[in-house]
């Protein structure tokens, strides 16, 4: 008999595999294939160009279009320089919470669709479910294009496709899309006194970091349209995390690098913002130049991330309403997979336990309330796929 393990059984197992987004997640992949494999159900590896990663989807139930796509991804974030008090590779319970790295974002949806689709293995259902586990989420969301790719070539269509990401078992119609850049100014070094004879790659590149405060600024005056209202905030924001560069205090800076990302909302065009950056590039490139033909600003546009579209009437939608009886309005600015199922043709919807702001921190944990709510909601997709 093959061993049937709880949601929070798999759940341990899929925390303890440290799949940082930079390092591989195949060790997953392949416990994840193996105990399917137990119960009869076979699964498909999607690899990455590189071969240290992949993607797998499976199917169970009738091989007949109109079933349902349980999506999640695999990796996480670092745990680097945060302050855990418990093992971030260890599921720990305690105060009714579950803590561990990706229990909340999101190993624990994961782990609640890998055990739903052993239990529906096991059950006359009229239509599919299907599973979709991918990786690099977190650095951009487009490796999973591939796995779309795959699932749309050898899988009947699904109706619908519920991305676990956590939102509370709230019904998220809709998430701002994003795309970003990396950013190389390349200055020239001169002693700081005659900094007017160099170019400083560090203070070059703020003038594209300022030229991001005053869009932001320019967008926080301005009235947001009727499909950016619902957001928070209710505009297309422009953030840079990280800087680097320069040698010394007193030596202009050869090399500054940053990246820049745009979280876009439905209302406006991505395209439009980005012509707009290297425009902004180009003339402070010129600049530049003028003083040192060496200097030159070097632009990796490095993701495309669609958003979310809000789908009204769409299966995904209906089928999460009527699943979780959540007929509110809601919207959020983080990105998630969803705009990729969506780009090519599946109604989409966002739908998952836990709370995202427990995403990406130490001591990140799931409510044990909020992993038992999941495990019911899927307990009713299953008999909701059983009817005709």
């Amino acid at each position: 008999m093959p061993r049937t393990l709880s949601a929070r059984d798999i759940l341990v197992r899929l925390v303890a595999f440290p799949t940082v987004s930079r390092d591989s997640n195949l060790p997953l992949i392949d416990w994840v294939e193996g105990y399917l494999a137990e119960h009869g159900i076979t699964a498909t590896r999607v690899p990455s160009p590189c071969g240290t990663k992949a993607h797998l989807f499976a199917q169970v139930g009738p091989d007949v279009p109109g079933g349902v796509v349980l999506s999640g991804h695999t990796d996480v974030v670092p745990v680097d320089g945060q302050d855990w008090s418990t093992d971030p590779w260890q599921v720990t319970e305690r105060d009714g919470r579950l803590y561990g790295r990706g229990t909340c974002d999101m190993k624990g949806f994961d782990a609640l669709a890998i055990a739903a689709m052993v239990q529906a293995q096991g059950m006359d259902l009229a239509r599919p479910l299907q599973l979709a586990l991918s990786y690099d989420e977190e650095v951009g969301c487009m490796a999973v294009v591939d796995l779309v790719a795959a699932m749309v070539e050898h899988l009947p269509r699904a109706e619908a496709v519920i991305v676990g990401e956590p939102t509370g078992m709230q019904v998220v119609t809709g998430h701002k899309g994003g795309t970003g850049y990396r950013v190389h100014v390349r200055g020239y070094e001169v002693h700081s006194s005659i900094l007017h004879r160099g170019v400083s790659a560090v203070m070059e590149g703020a003038r594209l970091i300022q030229w991001a405060n005053d869009r932001n600024a320019e967008s926080a005056r301005a009235t947001p349209g009727p499909l950016a209202a619902p957001f928070d905030p209710p505009w297309t924001t422009l953030h840079v995390g990280t800087i680097s560069g320069g040698t010394a205090h007193n030596i202009t800076a050869r090399d500054c690098h940053f990246a820049l990302s745009f979280r876009v909302v439905p209302d406006d065009d991505p395209e439009t913002w980005c012509a707009a950056f290297e425009a902004e590039a180009a003339r402070v490139e010129a600049a530049m130049q003028a003083i040192r033909p060496e200097a030159a600003i070097h632009l990796d546009r490095y993701f495309a991330m669609p958003g979310l579209q809000p789908e009204p009437g769409g299966k995904a939608e209906e089928l999460a309403r009527r699943l979780t009886g959540d007929n509110g309005t809601h919207v959020v600015s983080y990105g998630t997979e969803g705009g990729q199922f969506q780009a090519r043709g599946y109604s989409t919807v966002v739908c998952g336990p836990g709370d995202i702001a427990q995403a990406h921190q130490p001591d990140e944990f799931i409510e044990i309330a909020q992993f038992e709510a999941g495990a019911a909601f899927l307990d009713r997709l299953i008999q909701e796929l059983q009817t005709r």
